[in-house]
């Protein structure tokens, strides 16, 4: 893969990188890490824990992978990302196409998952949701903040960066969890969180049924302690899946545009000619998300909070439960 100047010049004017890839590590099964550096050395824009970038794939495919090195270091951007036979093809693409010495177009780093200050830390991983909660170790123990490291997955293979995270840290303490395939095997997280520690905040990342563990473990934690981020949307029960048409009117204009029952609000408005960048495409990045004035919105993204919900949505996931949606457009 090559790039001219005219094309990574174009790629900068648009927030966008033109990286090298300049090495692909295995980090544990079905793991590889892909370090991406600037072609000529220079220096990275700042990114801070927990955030992560976009990835231009072949035809078309654009993924979001969490930065997992420590926000400290300004030479490069590391990822780290598991092969997923059952995915969209995001990752088996960029398994299978992306080789040392190509250049990859990727966004500037966005953060829906940052660090709250706080007196101590706890972090909870479960399998490949190790990636931002890794960064997070990075910066708290670089910061000088107290945290606590718990890793869930199946087994030692299947732990990524596991020498790494084991330390030895300055003002953390790291534990490994295997439960063979058998999560009631591994961590208590029930047990782990039963008593909030005094000034603590969570955070915790990994597949459906851990997400679900861990918020329903904290659900008497106080307000605002909690964080998270789901790198694949749960699925939704039948229940939840709105039917019915409905009409979005755009604020700037008066123009209205009728959203069918099988069609995205995005899909809707960029088939009228109105652009709305979307990536994901699952609710769980916030690339598509817009403002709204007036309307019933029905949320179906995991990456708005309730404040959020009341003056955004996100285009690609979102329905209306009233018959009409005003955007601020």
């Amino acid at each position: 893969m090559q790039t001219t100047q005219a094309e990574t010049q174009a790629a900068a004017s648009a927030g966008q990188l033109s990286l090298l890839v300049r090495q692909i590590r295995y980090e544990a099964t079905g793991i590889n890490s892909y370090e991406l550096v600037d072609p000529d050395g220079a220096k990275l824009p700042p990114f801070e824990a927990g955030a992560h970038l976009d990835i231009h794939l072949a035809k078309g495919v654009v993924r979001q992978y969490s930065l997992c090195n420590s926000p400290s270091e300004r030479h490069r951007y590391v990822i780290a990302v598991l092969r997923d036979e059952k995915g969209r093809g995001g990752s088996k693409a960029l398994h299978d196409s992306l080789h040392v010495q190509d250049i990859v177009t990727v966004s500037l780093p966005r953060n829906h998952f940052p660090l709250i200050p706080s007196r101590r830390a706890v972090l909870l991983a479960g399998g490949i949701g190790v990636t931002p909660i890794k960064s997070m170790a990075h910066a708290l123990d670089e910061a000088g903040i107290p945290f606590e490291l718990h890793y869930c997955a199946r087994g030692s293979a299947h732990a990524a960066f596991a020498d790494t995270l084991a330390g030895p840290w300055r003002h953390g303490s790291s534990f490994f969890h295997y439960d063979q395939g058998q999560p009631g095997q591994g961590l208590d997280i029930a047990a782990l969180l039963r008593e909030p520690g005094d000034g603590s905040h969570l955070y915790y990342c990994g597949p459906a049924g851990f997400m679900e563990a861990c918020a329903t473990a904290s659900s008497h934690w106080q307000a605002g302690t909690v964080h998270s981020e789901h790198f694949k949307a749960p699925a939704a029960p039948a229940s939840k899946v709105p039917a019915g048409s409905f009409t979005l009117r755009l604020a700037s204009s008066g123009r209205e545009i009728v959203v069918g029952p099988d069609t995205s609000i995005a899909a809707a408005l960029n088939d009228a000619g109105v652009v709305i960048p979307t990536s994901c495409e699952a609710g769980l990045c916030a690339t598509c998300k817009i403002g709204y004035l007036e309307g019933e919105v029905d949320h179906h993204d995991y990456i708005l909070d309730d404040s959020e919900h009341q003056r955004f949505l996100t285009a690609c996931v979102s329905r209306a439960k009233s018959a009409v949606l005003v955007l601020d457009l």
